[in-house]
């Protein structure tokens, strides 16, 4: 069926609709990204755990030019400089990683924003999204409008309760029960109507078909009270965007290339 994917393994996600808002999809959608990675062993801790070292090494660095710049003995620079090159090694292991992290969130942001019925999202975990090796799917009822998106995207309560009962419910559904040794890539694909142009962030897919059989874990997430529904819009009007930002994972236990 155009701009449909195969029958999928599917759980629901039941939510009250006043807690529901941009913001809130956002965190959830990212966390589950940040969850998706970690449980197929494509970075070494948690996005947040790896957002902080990553911080905490360029602050270390910074501390340590700094010193070396005032201190003249040779024992100590020969110290400092050997840390300063495996610190230097680290942030360059993580650089491409944290910053396509970034520029996901920056195209998460923008693509909420614009569109104000989210549909859904595909995650597919492969050498590309026509051979995944594993696909996840969150669909957004049309009840659910994004429209109303705090500007700062602050993380609220409700966004982390949300978060963890979807982590939770992909736990219970085996998410992340097969692991690979080596880095594979991570693809994001919206649905959205064919108006969406954000070429910098997302290019049009129109139909979204891939060659393998693999069932696709998916979560459906519906609103309770809902007071008042979203127009709907028609299958015609919604095609597939690719993002541009692909995550490919960290070669755990290697040296960085040169």
């Amino acid at each position: 069926m155009k701009n449909s994917l195969p029958e999928m393994d599917c759980a629901k996600i039941y939510t009250a609709s006043d807690t529901l808002d941009g913001s809130t999809i956002f965190h959830t959608i990212y966390d589950v990204v940040g969850f998706v990675l970690y449980m197929h062993q494509q970075i070494p801790s948690t996005v947040q755990d790896m957002s902080l070292e990553f911080d905490e090494m360029h602050s270390e660095y910074k501390q340590l030019e700094t010193a070396l710049g005032t201190e003249m003995k040779p024992s100590f620079r020969r110290n400092h400089v050997s840390k300063m090159r495996e610190i230097k090694v680290g942030i360059k292991r993580m650089n491409k990683l944290m910053n396509s992290l970034s520029d996901l969130q920056t195209a998460f942001k923008i693509m909420i924003s614009e569109i104000p019925a989210m549909d859904g999202v595909v995650l597919a975990l492969g050498a590309s999204p026509l051979r995944p090796q594993h696909i996840y799917v969150m669909n957004f009822s049309h009840g659910i409008d994004v429209s109303k998106v705090a500007d700062d995207f602050s993380r609220s309560k409700a966004a982390e309760s949300l978060s963890r009962k979807a982590i939770r419910t992909l736990i219970s559904k085996g998410a992340g029960s097969v692991t690979y040794p080596g880095p594979i890539r991570l693809f994001v694909l919206i649905k959205a109507p064919s108006s969406f142009n954000q070429p910098i962030h997302f290019l049009p897919k129109r139909d979204f078909r891939y060659n393998r059989k693999v069932v696709p874990l998916g979560l459906q997430f519906t609103c309770r009270n809902q007071d008042q529904e979203v127009a709907a819009i028609t299958s015609e009007d919604l095609i597939w965007f690719q993002c541009r930002h692909v995550i490919k994972g960290l070669a755990m236990n290697t040296t960085p290339d040169e």
